[in-house]
């Protein structure tokens, strides 16, 4: 039975896990999800504060969130008159002031961007921690540029990554032990997709540096990470499958961390506007292409077949392609009797998948093409032994 996202939000507090791992597609709801998971406890902060007023905006924190709002904290100022003078502002929080001004980890932060995204683009802050400049290393005028969007989400990525990397150091150390109580109350930790425009070999070493934060933390806060990118979520899973002792040569040892401590779950939004919260095995790789099988047979059991079931099915041919070592994926397609691929399968999974006339984007798809499709999904099925998805994914 589906439910809103605000009861699965409920449902993830619930859980008492120290790590919890959602894959879902785009579009699902994992920034809303986000959302309903944060308003709450803000309305708790905004309670705390009325309380005790002298207390600092960081202490009254129960919750850290990287999310599409996180970004928003960050915005452009092109120079449109000057053409010259362009940077990215960040507007006022505590949390930036606290890591850039107060812990001074700029340096750091610029590290591991140019480590992640193999750039020469250098950033650089300005004094007063509200202005990022951009140039490129080498260049001896260090005239301001622009950078990508996706070069400014890692960017964005990195500063809260260093954030949180500083929180777990400190939260980790005993209370007497630390420089600050500012996150003594912190519970909390929601990242939303984090990876954007990183290359295979990047979004993978992304992955094991996140997990690696999350198993050594010692202090008693929850993570709850989502994703919409499989590799991501098998790297993930895969690390949080690792124990973690504090010490590998002790007689006995003790552990940081246990598999048990986490749960991997994945997130579907239903035709009614409600949501499904499933489990999926932790020990097997999460399969896309065997997800995106059972997407396509449940719209045609249900005949609620849309265009874009169609790119699904060119989706899981070019990774099939790819896995048998062909060089297109039309040789995967039935023959004909002069032993070409399907002419009329061909075309219609070109055109569903790359149109270019906006008079064809609609989602309604004709009966002819409904067979085909059908027709396609059995072939391979049969051609090419494609199973029915198991526990793990269903």
């Amino acid at each position: 039975m589906g439910q809103t996202l605000t009861e699965i939000a409920q449902q993830l507090k619930d859980a008492n896990k120290k790590v919890q791992l959602i894959y879902a597609f785009n579009g699902t709801g994992k920034t809303r999800l986000s959302l309903e998971f944060k308003n709450p406890l803000a309305e708790e902060n905004d309670a705390e504060e009325e309380d005790n007023a002298e207390a600092s905006e960081l202490s009254r924190k129960n919750i850290l969130y990287y999310n599409a709002f996180t970004e928003d904290l960050f915005y452009w100022d092109n120079d449109l008159n000057g053409d010259q003078d362009r940077k990215l502002k960040i507007h006022p929080n505590v949390f930036t002031k606290w890591v850039l001004e107060e812990q001074g980890q700029g340096p750091k932060i610029i590290d591991h961007f140019q480590r992640l995204t193999n750039t020469n683009i250098e950033p650089k802050f300005s004094d007063d921690f509200t202005e990022i400049y951009f140039a490129i290393r080498g260049d001896e005028h260090r005239v301001p540029i622009k950078i990508s969007k996706g070069e400014e989400s890692n960017l964005i990525w990195c500063i809260f990554y260093s954030l949180l990397d500083l929180i777990v150091e400190e939260l980790s150390s005993p209370e007497d032990d630390r420089s600050t109580n500012d996150f003594n109350k912190l519970e909390y930790v929601f990242i939303d997709d984090p990876v954007s425009s990183l290359d295979d070999n990047h979004l993978i070493e992304l992955a094991v540096d996140l997990a690696k934060l999350v198993k050594n933390c010692s202090a008693d806060l929850k993570f709850i990470i989502t994703t919409h990118n499989p590799l991501f979520y098998n790297v993930l899973s895969n690390e949080f499958n690792n124990k973690l002792a504090k010490d590998p040569t002790a007689d006995n040892i003790e552990w940081k961390y246990r598999p048990a401590e986490a749960q991997k779950s994945r997130l579907d939004k239903s035709a009614d506007g409600t949501f499904v919260l499933t489990k999926l095995d932790g020990k097997t790789p999460f399969s896309y292409h065997l997800l995106l099988l059972s997407e396509i047979r449940d719209a045609i059991s249900s005949n609620q077949i849309r265009k874009y079931h169609f790119n699904f099915l060119r989706n899981i041919l070019e990774k099939t392609t790819t896995f048998l070592g062909h060089d297109k994926w039309e040789n995967l397609l039935p023959k004909e009797a002069d032993g070409n691929p399907d002419v009329f399968a061909n075309r219609l999974l070109n055109l569903s998948s790359h149109s270019a006339h906006a008079g064809e984007e609609t989602g309604e798809v004709g009966a002819k093409d409904k067979e085909k499709l059908e027709e396609l999904v059995n072939f391979l099925s049969s051609e090419y032994g494609f199973r029915k998805q198991n526990a793990q994914n269903e």
